[in-house]
Order: C-alpha cells, then sequence, then structure tokens
C-alpha cells in the first residue's frame, strides 16, 4: 500500500473514532469499562486528539 492511500486510511480511522466520541457527547451516551464510568471530558480531549491525528494525516498525505 502506498504512503498517501495509508495516510488516507489513518486519517479516515481517526476521524470516525473522533466522530462517535462527539456524537456521545451530544447524545449523553455513557460509557462504562470495567465497573468505571468514563467522564464526558475525555471525550472532549479525544475529539481534540483524533482531529488532530486525523489532521496530520492528511498533511503526510500532502506531503508537507
Amino acid at each position: 500500500m502506498s504512503r498517501k492511500r495509508t495516510a488516507l486510511m489513518i486519517s479516515a480511522v481517526f476521524t470516525g473514532i473522533g466522530l462517535l466520541h462527539f456524537a456521545r457527547i451530544y447524545y449523553d451516551w455513557s460509557a462504562i469499562i470495567g465497573g468505571w464510568t468514563v467522564p464526558m471530558w475525555l471525550s472532549w480531549i479525544a475529539v481534540m486528539a483524533c482531529g488532530a491525528l486525523s489532521y496530520f494525516a492528511l498533511r503526510l498525505r500532502q506531503g508537507k
């Protein structure tokens, strides 16, 4: 697989994960992992991190 295609796939995955975290915030879905309730602020951090990683993957695809 070429570098451009790989970067596009990575960007798509991180965009999807970020959108799922945003949907969790918007619809007020709860997330429980092993009895621990995940706070909403953690999803805000995940939205920002996934957005940044998606952006950097697209920049890598462009060769910048």
